[in-house]
């Protein structure tokens, strides 16, 4: 039997990351640096000979764009596209948009790094009726306002990540296929947490940079034998 790959990414830079804002499940795009990070990502997977399956994506555009561009780089367009909002970055609540400086300043580095790094502290909500709550956009119109976060922990962020490796993306390491998933730091975060089987208190050290590209190898039982940081 074939070794099989998952292949995890996140997004090149966006606009708010190189704005230093918090972003969340705000829908914003790749800026200029974040384009060339994605078209490397697909430069890298060519020259390790590495060809996905299938990709899986969330529903926001800066993840959905990095898979685009990757795969084009990487000449390899014609394979099936998923996309779920289980795959969305956590959602940052009322610091969403916001500089992430200033919310430093106004809660201090204590509470700061709690809610940013930590594992079951969550920001403050969005009122619902807030611009910036997720009910207000289209994409999500079919959605019960009540299934729609305000604000997310990493641990709930991780309820839902894992709840989908494991209907989904298991699936189709079990059809012995190489999955391709572009997503966001805390939604990999959450689920590098589930696959490495790390603790909340490790979880802290855990950080996954804008175009990194982490390989992990299953067997036939998906179970691990090998993980690669391709760069």
């Amino acid at each position: 039997m074939k070794e099989t790959k998952l292949i995890l990414v996140r997004h090149g830079q966006s606009v708010y990351n190189l704005e230093n804002r918090f972003t969340g499940w705000s829908d914003v795009d790749l800026s200029e640096q974040g384009i060339k990070e994605a078209k490397e990502v697909g430069k890298i997977l060519k020259k390790h000979k590495i060809y996905p399956d299938i990709c899986f994506t969330s529903w926001l555009k800066r993840a959905i764009h990095t898979a685009q561009i990757a795969l084009n780089e990487l000449e390899w367009e014609q394979i099936d596209v998923k996309r779920s909002y289980k795959l969305n970055e956590r959602h940052y609540g009322a610091w969403q948009q916001r500089d992430k400086d200033e919310v430093r300043k106004e809660v201090g580095d204590e509470h700061f790094l709690a809610v940013r790094r930590g594992y079951d502290v969550a920001p403050p909500p969005l009122d619902a009726n807030d611009a910036r709550a997720a009910s207000h956009e289209k994409k999500y119109a079919n959605f019960n306002s009540k299934d729609l976060p305000l604000c997310e922990s990493l641990k709930d962020t991780k309820e839902r990540v894992v709840e989908y490796f494991e209907s989904s993306l298991k699936e189709e390491l079990q059809k012995q296929k190489n999955v391709f998933v572009s997503a966001h730091g805390n939604s990999l975060r959450a689920l590098v947490m589930h696959l490495e089987q790390i603790s909340k208190e490790e979880v802290v050290n855990l950080e996954i940079p804008t175009g990194e590209i982490i390989v992990y190898f299953f067997d036939e039982d998906i179970k691990i034998t090998k993980k690669e940081i391709l760069l």
